[in-house]
C-alpha cells in the first residue's frame, strides 16, 4: 500500500511488536513503511510468519539492539501479564499496550509491583470487521483518536514516547485516565458491539421472504456484528462493570418501548389513541435525534450538518467512479457517501453528503450530466 510522501517520524527502533493480530500488524506495518525497524513476537508461529510477510516487521535475531519501544498487542485477558513479561525482560524499554480496557490492566500491574514509570496504557480507537495479520493497514490509524492514559506514575519519556508513536502513525493522541477510558467506551464502542450483535442475532431464524427486504438500515445497524467473538468476549468480560452499566440503563429504556407497545397494541382494537404510549415512542425517537446530533464530524469537533443528494447508480462497473468523477468536475467536496442497494435490484442509491447550500446546485449538475436524481426525475 502507498501512503505518498511521508513526513519523518520521531519514533525510533528497534520496536518489539508482541501480538500480530490487526492491530500489532497494523502498527508494525504502519512503522516499517516509515523506514523504523520492527521486530515482531507471537505465540501463534502461523500469525507470526504472515505478520511478515504482509511486510509488518522482521523475526527477532541474536544480534538485536536494546529494545527502545515494546508494544503489546494482547488480548485484554493475557494483556498485564504479558507487560509485566517484557517490562522484566527489557529493563530500558518503555511499554505501552494497546488492549481497549485500560483499568483492569492497570489493576494487575499494580498488584503485581511492575516499574508503572515505563509503562504507558494506550488504546487506538480504530479497528476493521476482519481480524488478523493479513486484515493490517498501514493506514489504519490515520485520523484516528487514539488513547494515552498514563499508570499515574509513568515519566514524562515514556508518555512522550507512546505519544510520538500515535502521532507517527497518523493519529490524534487523547490523554485519559484509565477509569475514564473505560467508561467512554463502553458507550462508544463496547455497548453498540452487544447491540449490534444482539439485533443480528435475530436474523438466524428470520424467513428469507423478510431478509429479502433488508435495506440500508439493517446494514448500519449490524455491520459490526461480524467481528471477532473471542476477542470480543475478551473485551466485555475486562470491562464488565461499565458496559453493565451502560446496559442497565439501556433495559430501564427498552422496558419503556416495551410497556409502550404493550399500550398500544390494547387499545388498537378499540380504536382509540394511546396518547401515553404515543408520546413514550416519540421520546425515544427523539432522544435518538439528540444522541445522534451529537457524534462529532468528521474533522473532530461539532457535527456539521450536511445536505444529501440522492443518486440512483446503474449496477455495473466504473459507475460508481465515474459518479464521484462527475461530483469533482462540478466542483463540490463529497463530505460522506451511503450506498444502499437492495438485493436483485438493478441501481444502487449513493446518498452523496454535501456542505450546506451545495446541493441544488450538485442536483442540476448530475441531472445534465445524464444522471437520476431521487426526487428529480
Amino acid at each position: 500500500m502507498s501512503l505518498g510522501a511521508l513526513p519523518p517520524v520521531a519514533t525510533t527502533g528497534p520496536v518489539r511488536i508482541v501480538g500480530t493480530g490487526l492491530l500489532g500488524a497494523s502498527i508494525g506495518l504502519s512503522l516499517t513503511t516509515r523506514g523504523v525497524d520492527v521486530v515482531l513476537h507471537d505465540s501463534s508461529r502461523t500469525a507470526l510468519a504472515l505478520a511478515r510477510d504482509v511486510g509488518a516487521g522482521r523475526l527477532p535475531s541474536d544480534r538485536d539492539e536494546a529494545m527502545r519501544l515494546i508494544v503489546v498487542a494482547a488480548p485484554p485477558d493475557v494483556t498485564a501479564e504479558v507487560v509485566i513479561a517484557e517490562l522484566a525482560a527489557h529493563p530500558e524499554a518503555v511499554v505501552t499496550d494497546v488492549a481497549s480496557v485500560k483499568g483492569a490492566v492497570l489493576d494487575e500491574l499494580v498488584a503485581a509491583g511492575a516499574d508503572l514509570s515505563r509503562y504507558v496504557g494506550s488504546h487506538p480507537m480504530a479497528g476493521r470487521e476482519r481480524s488478523g495479520p493479513t486484515a493490517a493497514r498501514a493506514d489504519l490509524f490515520a485520523g484516528r483518536p487514539w488513547v494515552i492514559a498514563g499508570s499515574g506514575h509513568s515519566s514524562e519519556d515514556a508518555v512522550l514516547a507512546v505519544r510520538q508513536l500515535a502521532v507517527d502513525l497518523g493519529a490524534t493522541p487523547v490523554t485519559m485516565e484509565a477509569r475514564e477510558h473505560d467508561a467512554a467506551v463502553a458507550v462508544v464502542s463496547h455497548v453498540p458491539q452487544v447491540i449490534a450483535s444482539l439485533v443480528a442475532a435475530r436474523l438466524a431464524d428470520a424467513p428469507a421472504a423478510a431478509l429479502d427486504l433488508s435495506g440500508q438500515g439493517l446494514r448500519d445497524v449490524t455491520r459490526i456484528a461480524s467481528s471477532d467473538a473471542p476477542l470480543w468476549t475478551s473485551i466485555l468480560a475486562a470491562n464488565a462493570t461499565a458496559v453493565r452499566s451502560v446496559l442497565m440503563d439501556l433495559r430501564s429504556d427498552l422496558d419503556v418501548v416495551i410497556d409502550a407497545l404493550a399500550e398500544a397494541d390494547a387499545a388498537a382494537p378499540h380504536g382509540t389513541a394511546a396518547v401515553g404510549a404515543l408520546g413514550a415512542l416519540a421520546r425515544t425517537v427523539t432522544a435518538g435525534n439528540l444522541g445522534v446530533a451529537r457524534i462529532p464530524g468528521k474533522h473532530g469537533g461539532a457535527p456539521r450538518h450536511y445536505e444529501v443528494v440522492t443518486v440512483l447508480v446503474p449496477d455495473a462497473p466504473g459507475e460508481l467512479a465515474r459518479l464521484f468523477a462527475d461530483v469533482g468536475d462540478a466542483g463540490v467536496n463529497i463530505e460522506d457517501l451511503q450506498l444502499e442497494h437492495s438485493p436483485r435490484q438493478p441501481v444502487g442509491l449513493a446518498m452523496i453528503s454535501v456542505l450546506m447550500g451545495r446541493s441544488e446546485a450538485l442536483e442540476r449538475e448530475l441531472v445534465a450530466r445524464g444522471w437520476r436524481v431521487a426526487n428529480r426525475g
